[in-house]
C-alpha cells in the first residue's frame, strides 16, 4: 500500500510505518498536511522523515518491518539516519513454509528466439568462451581472444556474437579440499556448460591446483562436445598456445555458426535478480516493479534467482514464510547462520552495509537496505537455495547464496545457468557481464536523466509520474522477452562485460 502527501512529497507503503520518505530535498518547516506533520530538519530525497514521535529505544518501521531502533528521542518530522537509528537484537518469527501460496499460472503460452542446445537449455546469445582454470593462463586468454579479433573470426562467421575471455585472480595458492576450491569448481564448470555459449576453449597452465583433468573429469563438460582444452606448458609456450588455441576456436566457430535463433517457450529463461548502488527508493519503485515481473515469469514456468545472503539478513523471514517446505526454509537459514560465523571469524559484521553510497542515498540500516532487496524476488514460493554457482535443477523462485559484491554475486547466478540479469540501482551501475546480457533498472528519475546512455529502463516514474508498480512490473517482464530475442541492452552496447567474471575466494590464500 502506498500512502503519499498532498502534493507528493513524501510517500509510506504501510500504514504502521513511523517514517516516511522524502521525494525530493525537503526544507525544514514544511508542512506535509497530509499526515500531519512538519518538517523539522532538512531532509533530503529518499530519505526518511519521522511520522510521529519515537521514543529512545522505540523500533523504527519501514515496509511495515523493523529496521532499527532509534538511538535517543525522535520528534516527529525530524530527520531519521545514522545520527539517531542504529541496529538492534530483535526475533524473528521464520514460520518455515506457513505463507507458501503457489501463484496462479498464465495458460497463455509466451515466447522468445533462442538457441537451442543439445542438452535440452535454451541460450539468449551465442559467444565462444575461452575459459581459464588458473590467473597464471588468464593473460594468454586473452591474447587468444584478441587474436580471434584481428583475424576477423566473428565477422566470418556471422552467427557468433564474440569470443569472451574468462580469466580470474585466483586456480592455485589454495587448498584443493577446502569449500574455496568446491566453489571455484562449480564455477568454472557451471559457465563451460552455459548455453550462452556455442563453444569452450579451456586454457590452464598446467601445474596449477585446479587441475584440467579434474575439471573435465569422466563426464562431457558440454553435451554438444564443442568443447576443447590445452596447457600452456604442453602446448610449448605463449606463441604456441596462442596459434593452437585460435585454431581451436576456428574449428568450433564452424559449429557454433550453425546455431539460429529459434522460438523457445519462455518457460526456459532463468533470470538473475540483482541491486546495487541502491537508494531509498530501492524498495519503493524498481525491486518491487522487478519483482512483479519475477512473478509473471514464474507464472509462465521460467525461474528466477534471488542472491546477496548479507543484504537480505534481518529479512529473511520473509522468505522461509514462503517456502515450499520447512526443509527449503531451513536451508536458507543454514546459509544465513554460515555467514555469521565467516564474518565472525573474520573480523567482519553482518550489519556491515549499508555502504556509503547507500547512506548518501538514504538507507540507514542492514535491514532497512534488506527489506528493499528482498522485494526482487515477488510473491512466489521459494522453490529451492542453492549453494554458490550450485546448478538449477527446479523452476520457480529460488535463492542462490553469495557475497553482496555485485559482480561476484552475478558470477554465481550465471554459474547456476542464468541467462539474463535483471539489475537495480539507484545511484547508478555501469557493468555488464558476458555471455549474460544486463538489463538496468533505475529506481529515481534524476539518476536515469544523468545516465540514461547506461539505464535500460525508468522504473523512478512510479512515483515521479502516474505508473504502477504493476504496470512498470510487465514492462519489465516483456523487455526480459525482447533482449532474451536478441535485442541488445545498454551495457552491451557499450561493451561491457569482459573483467566482470570475479569468483568468490573462500579461505586461505597460500
Amino acid at each position: 500500500m502506498v500512502m503519499a502527501s498532498a502534493g507528493r512529497q513524501v510517500i509510506r507503503l504501510n500504514p504502521s510505518d513511523s517514517v516516511a520518505v522524502a521525494l525530493a530535498n525537503l526544507a525544514a518547516g514544511i508542512n506535509l498536511d497530509d499526515i500531519q506533520v512538519a518538517t523539522r530538519d532538512e531532509i533530503g530525497r529518499g530519505h526518511k522523515v519521522a511520522i510521529a514521535d519515537i521514543a529512545k529505544g522505540s523500533p523504527v518501521l519501514r515496509y511495515g518491518q523493523i529496521i532499527g531502533y532509534a538511538k535517543e528521542d525522535i520528534p516527529a518530522g525530524s530527520h531519521v539516519h545514522s545520527h539517531n537509528l542504529g541496529m538492534g537484537e530483535h526475533s524473528r518469527d521464520y514460520g518455515h513454509a506457513s505463507e507458501s501460496i503457489p501463484l496462479p499460472a498464465i495458460e497463455e503460452e509466451r515466447f522468445f528466439d533462442g538457441y537451442h542446445r543439445a542438452d535440452g537449455k535454451v541460450g539468449t546469445r551465442n559467444y565462444l568462451g575461452v575459459l581459464t582454470s588458473v590467473n597464471c593462463s588468464g593473460s594468454v586468454a586473452r591474447f587468444i581472444a584478441e587474436a580471434a579479433e584481428r583475424s576477423g573470426l566473428c565477422d566470418e562467421f556471422a552467427n557468433i556474437d564474440g569470443v569472451v575471455p574468462i580469466t580470474h585472480q585466483t586456480g592455485c595458492g589454495m587448498s584443493s579440499k577446502d569449500e574455496g576450491y568446491r566453489t571455484l569448481f562449480r564455477t568454472l564448470s557451471g559457465f563451460a556448460a552455459h548455453p550462452n555459449f556455442a563453444g569452450i576453449l579451456l586454457i590452464g597452465l598446467g601445474c596449477e591446483v585446479m587441475q584440467i583433468p579434474d575439471l573435465i573429469g569422466e563426464r562431457r563438460m558440454r553435451e554438444d562436445g564443442n568443447f576443447r582444452y590445452m596447457t600452456i606448458q604442453q602446448s610449448g609456450g605463449t606463441r604456441k598456445t596462442i596459434e593452437q588455441g585460435l585454431e581451436a576456436l576456428r574449428d568450433m566457430a564452424k559449429s557454433a555458426d550453425k546455431a539460429t535463433r529459434a522460438p523457445a517457450p519462455i518457460s526456459h529463461l532463468t533470470i538473475g535478480l540483482q541491486c546495487g548502488g541502491s537508494d531509498g527508493y530501492s524498495g519503493i519503485t524498481a525491486n518491487p516493479a522487478l519483482g512483479h515481473a519475477s512473478d509473471l515469469l514464474v507464472r509462465h514456468g521460467g525461474t528466477t534467482i534471488l542472491s546477496e545472503t548479507p543484504e537480505i539478513y534481518g529479512a529473511e523471514h520473509l522468505l522461509t514464510r514462503r517456502a515450499v517446505s520447512r526443509e527449503v526454509g531451513e536451508k536458507l537459514i543454514e546459509r544465513i547462520r554460515w555467514w555469521e560465523d565467516y564474518t565472525a571469524r573474520n573480523g567482519g559484521e553482518m550489519d556491515n552495509n549499508p555502504s556509503p553510497g547507500n547512506k548518501r542515498g538514504g538507507l540507514t540500516t542492514i535491514l532497512e537496505k534488506s527489506l528493499g532487496a528482498v522485494a526482487k524476488g515477488g510473491t512466489a514460493p521459494l522453490t529451492d537455495v542453492l549453494k554458490f554457482a550450485e546448478p538449477v535443477t527446479q523452476r520457480g523462485f529460488l535463492y542462490m547464496d553469495s557475497p553482496g559484491y555485485d559482480p561476484c554475486s552475478v558470477t554465481g547466478q550465471i554459474a547456476s545457468g542464468s541467462t539474463l540479469v535483471a539489475f537495480t540501482t539507484g545511484r547508478g551501475s555501469v557493468s555488464g557481464y558476458k555471455p549474460t546480457p544486463c538489463i538496468k533498472l533505475a529506481t529515481n528519475t534524476e539518476m536515469y536523466g544523468r545516465m540514461q546512455e547506461d539505464m535500460d529502463i525508468n522504473c523512478g516514474d512510479i512515483v515521479s509520474g502516474d505508473v504502477s508498480v504493476e504496470e512498470k512490473g510487465r514492462e519489465i517482464f516483456e523487455h526480459f522477452i525482447r533482449i532474451a530475442s536478441g535485442e541488445k541492452t545498454k551495457s552491451e552496447a557499450l561493451g561491457f562485460g569482459g573483467v566482470e567474471f570475479v569468483p568468490w575466494q573462500i579461505g586461505a590464500v597460500m
